[in-house]
């Protein structure tokens, strides 16, 4: 049975790191070489993490594929890194608004300020996941880098409650609050470079598994062919440009009738792949990959 932890003090978030006691006695490109060191640590820390973050994208791939829905929940920098992993799925992958969400305790003002004791209110995650709809189902996934945070054990517990795929994701061996979720990922950063700011190495480490999670997630279900992002929609003239260049490159095509094709296909890659591929109606596309969950790679291959 692991120990509980009785102070916050104890975390190891918490804890002072000897390595970077006299930062502030540095030189800038001192301090900043120090940073760095730090850092080049993190992405190794998160390949230990990988049987357990295979675990959260099969629950997150079951429950899209079944309608449900994915829900980040965190305060402060882990509610912020949520949200913004969240917001970039519908751009990226053309991915429906409602299959990864982020929530952050506070509120969308936390997003820019901090809302003081947000992370302490347990009862406002209920209300939160309330008012979003939590649905059994769902999957809700915790993010608290020390563990600390009222608000986030709470979600877990209430989603639990429901029926809910869960996941806790932790930087330190040993959280403040203890959770049974279905996964939990600890991340062990170690002391940060400044005192208890896990701004740093902490949200470092949290950006990195969220991207694998959804990124993962988003391959599963056929946004990705190879690894263009064939499922994009060219919504400016930027994605326009990319996606021209995607269909010459899987089609063979000139720039020119790449881009005709994009536009045919009401500006979606992938169909305009399919629809020169296969000499086929926009309408055939569609009934080609609604048939195989939207895999390109199935339709054409």
């Amino acid at each position: 049975m692991v120990d509980k932890v009785k102070s916050r003090g104890d975390l190891l978030t918490e804890q002072q790191n000897i390595t970077t006691i006299n930062i502030d006695a540095k030189s800038i490109p001192e301090i900043l070489e120090i940073i760095n060191k730090e850092d080049q640590s993190i992405a190794e820390k998160v390949s230990k993490a990988i049987p357990e973050i295979t675990k959260i994208v099969e629950l997150t791939t079951t429950a899209i594929r079944n309608n449900h829905r994915v829900i980040y929940i965190g305060a402060g920098t882990s509610g912020r890194m949520g949200v913004l992993d969240s917001s970039e799925m519908p751009p990226t992958f053309s991915a429906p608004t409602d299959w990864f969400n982020g929530i952050i305790a506070g509120g969308n003002d936390a997003l820019r300020q901090p809302i003081e004791g947000a992370e302490d209110k347990p009862e406002n995650a209920i209300n939160d996941l309330k008012e979003f709809g939590l649905q059994t189902g769902d999957v809700v996934i915790g993010i608290s880098t020390s563990g600390a945070a009222a608000y986030v054990k709470q979600a877990i517990d209430y989603g639990k409650e429901l029926g809910c795929g869960t996941a806790y994701i932790i930087c330190t061996p040993k959280p403040y609050f203890e959770v049974e979720a279905d996964v939990v990922i600890k991340v062990e950063t170690g002391p940060e470079v400044i005192t208890g700011s896990t701004r740093m190495k902490a949200g470092t480490a949290t950006k990195l598994v969220l991207n694998m999670i959804s990124t993962t997630t988003m391959i599963q279900l056929g946004k990705v062919y190879g690894n263009l992002m064939v499922d994009l929609m060219a919504v400016n003239e930027k994605l326009v440009d990319r996606g021209t260049r995607i269909i010459c490159q899987l089609t063979g095509l000139n720039y020119t009738d790449a881009q005709k094709a994009l536009y045919a296909s009401e500006k979606s890659v992938k169909k305009a792949v399919v629809m020169v591929k296969k000499n086929c109606s926009l309408n055939d596309a569609n009934n080609m990959l609604y048939k195989v969950n939207g895999s390109l790679r199935r339709v054409i291959e």
